[in-house]
């Protein structure tokens, strides 16, 4: 009996002290998927867009019970632009010292999703649509693109980042995307 309480004490010190020693992340459990999407030969993205992900069927994908997202449980999952965050409201600090500020710093102008670090990418799709009377008022096709596992923001440090540093391509850059015009 004595062997086995210092056994237990043994094995709980060990996890206790390894959990000490865990780094949290302010993204932990949490991905992005973040898009450049630009017209041929331009650099800037294009404004106005629906970004959706889609099944295979291109069926829009509902996040039911949040098992793609933390956020926008039992609707579709639908990119957001990023946005500068405004610090004129703050004037105690002088014109020479504001920042220019994103959103989502990890991204400038670009689409970005916030997914599950679990998320499925390579068996869904990120369709891309320029809703008439929008923006751009239907100037550019609709378009189905390929995700994989590659193209997501992967924020906290774990083995699968690692992984995707040694062997893949360069981790967290935007996947690009380049519209056609329309015909009419």
């Amino acid at each position: 009996m004595r062997y086995l309480i210092l056994f237990l004490l043994a094995t709980l010190s060990i996890q206790a002290q390894d959990m000490s020693q865990a780094q949290h992340c302010g993204y932990d459990f949490t991905s992005y998927l973040v898009l450049n999407v630009h017209e041929e030969g331009v650099k800037q993205n294009i404004k106005g867009l629906k970004l959706s992900l889609v099944d295979s069927n291109g069926n829009e994908l509902i996040n039911v019970n949040n098992k793609y997202s933390w956020k926008n449980e039992n609707k579709p999952l639908i990119f957001s632009f990023n946005y500068k965050i405004d610090e004129e409201v703050k004037s105690e600090i002088p014109a020479e010292n504001k920042k220019e500020r994103w959103f989502f710093p990890y991204a400038k102008d670009n689409y970005f999703l916030s997914i599950i670090n679990t998320f499925p990418a390579d068996e869904v799709k990120v369709k891309i649509e320029d809703i008439d009377g929008k923006e751009n008022g239907g100037l550019f096709e609709t378009q189905i693109v390929d995700l994989g596992f590659f193209d997501m923001f992967v924020l906290c440090t774990n083995q699968a980042q690692d992984y995707v540093v040694q062997f893949g391509r360069k981790a967290n850059k935007p996947l690009e995307v380049i519209l056609k015009k329309a015909t009419k």
